[in-house]
């Protein structure tokens, strides 16, 4: 009775954190209107959480380097997916690469029972079902700017949802980690990956330190205070939590996203079909939790 209260709670909050993640696309492309070039407001973006997290770590005396086998393995699968998304976010269009990093849900079901023995119900196979049908629905329904060819951000979309996918694993296999150490190496690589993007895709455009300043409200806000904590929070649940279960209940990321993109884009409007799929998700969600 207790594990079932803890994993509903754990579900509710996943479902929340999540949702904050749809937003995620608003200060990068912000940053990119003020500025920022190309994928360097990825960089900057997640930096940020960085100057919260490594004063808290000296603070409470953690060694990084104590046991960096399995926490650096969750940082580096989910930084460098983080990379891939953001960057992937900045080229493409929101909507696809959303629904493209959601995936995930595939990839965390078949790793969840080759790695984790996760057994798999009738539920969780409805749930997945559901979820993939509503992706399917928004792809297909897709219109506009949605509709351009397959690119380097799909690519980049599709990787981050399998690395993702690896990451989440992790957290259930050692649910002991310590969560700011974890949240450090995760925010590190999404550092280093969203830097090589940067310097591959956009030579040359570094930004000056005073084109920094000028966004650094913008950016530590977005971050620090919004990012950071939603990070921790799934992170948190993911230990509690089948990864396969995770992936569905993450796509209420998906239901805000392609909302937000929708009302604040217009060159991603929705078609009827992608609402039909953008419900279909969150019944997923519903289901799932």
């Amino acid at each position: 009775m207790v594990e079932a209260q803890r994993q509903r709670r754990a579900a509710l909050l996943l479902v929340l954190g999540a949702s904050v993640w749809g937003l995620y696309w608003l200060p990068l492309r912000e940053m990119n209107r003020l500025g920022i070039e190309g994928t360097w407001g990825v960089v900057f973006f997640n930096f940020c959480p960085l100057l919260v997290l490594l004063p808290l770590l000296m603070w409470k005396g953690v060694n990084l380097w104590a046991r960096p086998g399995p926490a650096l393995f969750i940082g580096a699968m989910t930084g460098v997916a983080m990379g891939a998304y953001s960057t992937a976010m900045v080229i493409a269009p929101v909507i696809r690469v959303t629904m493209e990093f959601y995936l995930t849900a595939v990839w965390s079901t078949i790793i969840g029972v080759l790695w984790l023995s996760e057994q798999i119900d009738l539920r969780r196979v409805a749930t997945v079902i559901a979820g993939l049908f509503g992706l399917f629905l928004l792809i297909v329904g897709a219109s506009g700017a949605a509709d351009s060819a397959f690119g380097f951000g799909d690519v980049l979309a599709l990787t981050s949802g399998v690395l993702w996918a690896f990451g989440a694993a992790g957290m259930k296999r050692w649910p002991s980690e310590n969560l700011l150490v974890t949240s450090f190496y995760q925010f590190l690589f999404a550092v280093l990956a969203g830097s090589i993007f940067a310097q591959a895709l956009f030579p040359g455009t570094a930004p000056a330190p005073a084109q920094l300043l000028e966004v650094l409200p913008l950016a530590f806000v977005g971050s620090a205070m919004l990012l950071l904590p939603s990070i921790m929070v799934i992170f948190w649940a993911s230990r509690v939590l089948f990864p396969g279960r995770v992936a569905i209940l993450m796509m209420s990321e998906v239901l805000v996203a392609t909302i937000s993109a929708t009302l604040l884009l217009p060159e991603e409007t929705m078609t009827l079909m992608q609402w039909t799929g953008a419900a279909i998700v969150l019944l997923a969600c519903l289901l799932g939790s």
